[in-house]
């Protein structure tokens, strides 16, 4: 095998799965069309309704105020929108950033959806409403934003200086595991988009080199999913994910982080760092499984 075309194909590897594949799982897939199948309309995301008595009523998935209303009306004989305003008993309320971008908002705006503002409205219930917006981002944010929007590129990391056994036992973990992480992270997280983009990048290395270097990526984008517990094909229970603890694919993440990225080829494990994705590192699978 071509080492040397190997690391230079791996810098493109990374750039079109990082760069394009992640921001495209988060912003375009997940955000999008997961929130649009909960229901939530990403244009005014965040209603509530705020009775007189400092009650806060939201749902995660209802931005319709009469939705809301028609939910907890039976719960609450303040929201039966009986009396005429200033002095009904409850408000119409929306918090959306100023700059409508759900990602990375500049600022989040409260509303008062009412014609005329009811006379008890203060400040106080103004807090109550922004206290609430905190706990629907919790329901809606299911993944590491901050992180998604800037995604850490292992190879402009400066690497470790020298590979120690805690690398190496990180590595001989990935190749336990790292059969799964496919099936696990695309069920679990994405499962609409094609193969189309490895055609570019393939040529004629051995697909186990592409896989195992992909692997990385989804282990990558999945430790971004931190709310998800149950992975597809993971069992607790049996070898080898029973002796690990959290995310089942974070030998690959712990790599990553630290600017390595490892390949395999079919019997050689190599970890390859720096902006040129230069080999530091290689062990042949058998030695590796002897490694303790």
């Amino acid at each position: 095998m071509n080492v040397k075309y190997v690391e230079k194909k791996m810098i493109k590897i990374i750039n079109i799965m990082l760069m394009d594949y992640v921001k495209f799982v988060i912003t375009d897939y997940y955000y999008k069309t997961i929130l649009e199948r909960k229901g939530i309309n990403t244009c005014n995301a965040f209603s509530c309704l705020i009775t007189k008595r400092k009650k806060v009523y939201w749902k995660a998935g209802v931005d319709s105020h009469d939705t809301l209303q028609s939910m907890y009306v039976k719960k609450d004989k303040d929201l039966k929108d009986d009396k005429d305003a200033p002095h009904n008993t409850f408000a119409r309320i929306e918090v959306n950033p100023a700059n409508n971008n759900y990602l990375q908002p500049d600022t989040w705006v409260y509303t008062i959806d009412e014609r005329v503002k009811p006379d008890w409205l203060n400040d106080s219930h103004e807090k109550l409403a922004m206290k609430a917006l905190e706990q629907w981002k919790k329901k809606v944010y299911t993944f590491n934003v901050k992180e998604a929007i800037k995604p850490i590129h292992p190879f402009l990391l400066k690497p470790p200086a020298k590979i120690t056994r805690k690398h190496i036992l990180a590595l001989k973990e990935w190749d336990s595991v790292g059969d799964s992480v496919w099936g696990s992270v695309w069920g679990g997280v994405w499962g609409s988009v094609g193969d189309s983009v490895w055609d570019s990048v393939r040529g004629s290395v051995r697909d186990s080199v592409w896989d195992s270097v992909r692997g990385s990526v989804w282990a990558y984008i999945g430790f971004l999913f931190p709310n998800i517990k149950k992975w597809k094909y993971v069992n607790n229970r049996k070898s080898p994910f029973q002796k690990i603890k959290g995310y089942p694919f974070q030998s690959a993440v712990k790599l990553w982080k630290q600017g390595l990225v490892p390949s395999f080829d079919g019997s050689i494990w190599r970890l390859h760092a720096h902006k040129n994705a230069r080999v530091v590192f290689e062990i042949t699978k058998e030695k590796l499984m002897k490694y303790k």
